[in-house]
């Protein structure tokens, strides 16, 4: 685990915007910056550009006016490895993908859903050439994925399968290097890609008129459905509910902050992502749902919504019941 320099913290926050409310929840902002800040470490991944309200909760201040000193750390490794360091108190909390994290949930880490960001960052594409054009298209098709376990694999075998298409056998899932994607496509031995952003949209760009979108994580009834998720460790839930909250709290602000503001949004996080030009940033910020971040009920519903989804695919066992598993992993520190 590296950690990153704690991003330059901003100073007291001028009065006017010391009450910002959270669109989704009602929530008021501290009025004032804590004078006694409860420390946090929050784990995430600096790579990803759809991560940007924790740049904005460090940079804008949103952190400091819930009373908050939070010290950022970049994690790369596996989702189980991240979860076991919140459960190990190696971090105090992450934010990651819902389709990354309920299978590790479901082998009993001491971690707690309590908070979550944005919806989107899944999409799949398929070569014109190859005549993927839709899911129907899909049939008898090789489809790449940059990891064979990855929240594109686990996503789209359900929206295959809702669709009347065998995941396991109408497709076959190929993996490869995520910058070896579209090489695999020109030599014939993919078909269609599914991954997350910015890879895609930078090959879409490359290979102007090459791809069709043929859906994402967004599609259908899963347009209003979260992606990208807030953990807790455990024992932080149990102990300092009000800390939890405090987290909630502030990264449901920045995600608004980044829904209404994506061009401010996209030159903050631009120096985590020196690759990707600040035009294409916004662009991309453009495509995720930031202003849709379920919390509490809301958020322990769709939990139990994607459970059911994943244990008709085999992701989660069969004797895993949905109801009982979403009780379990989420917690709602605002209530």
């Amino acid at each position: 685990m590296n950690t990153n320099a704690t991003l330059s913290r901003r100073g007291m926050l001028r009065a006017g915007g010391a009450a910002a409310v959270v669109a989704s929840g009602g929530l008021i902002a501290s009025q004032a910056f804590s004078q006694s800040s409860r420390k946090l470490t929050f784990a995430w991944n600096a790579a990803a550009f759809c991560l940007s309200p924790v740049v904005v909760a460090q940079e804008r201040g949103y952190f400091e006016r819930n009373g908050l000193q939070v010290e950022l750390i970049n994690y790369t490794g596996s989702t189980d490895q991240l979860l076991e360091s919140l459960a190990t108190a190696k971090a105090d909390a992450a934010v990651g993908m819902i389709h990354r994290w309920l299978k590790p949930l479901e082998a009993g880490f001491d971690v707690k859903i309590v908070g979550s960001s944005h919806g989107g960052c899944v999409r799949l594409v398929g070569a014109k050439s190859a005549g993927v054009t839709n899911l129907a298209s899909l049939k008898g098709k090789v489809i790449g994925v940059s990891d064979i376990a990855s929240p594109g694999k686990n996503f789209f075998s359900i929206l295959l399968t809702k669709n009347g298409i065998d995941a396991d056998k109408d497709v076959t899932w190929r993996q490869y290097p995520a910058d070896l994607l579209d090489v695999a496509v020109k030599k014939g031995e993919i078909q269609a890609i599914a991954d997350g952003d910015p890879n895609i949209y930078l090959i879409e760009k490359r290979n102007q008129g090459a791809y069709v979108e043929v859906a994402s994580n967004l599609s259908g009834e899963y347009k209003d459905k979260v992606c990208c998720i807030v953990g807790a460790r455990g024992e932080l839930v149990r102990k300092d509910k009000a800390t939890v909250a405090s987290l909630v709290r502030a990264i449901a602000q920045a995600s608004d902050y980044v829904a209404e503001n994506p061009n401010e949004s996209a030159r903050l996080f631009a120096k985590y992502s020196p690759n990707v030009a600040v035009e294409d940033l916004r662009a991309l910020l453009g495509t995720l749902t930031h202003q849709h971040h379920p919390l509490g009920r809301k958020l322990r519903d769709e939990v139990e919504f994607y459970a059911r989804d994943f244990r008709g695919v085999g992701v989660l066992k069969k004797s895993t019941d949905p109801v009982r598993f979403a009780d379990h992993v989420s917690f709602d520190p605002l209530a």
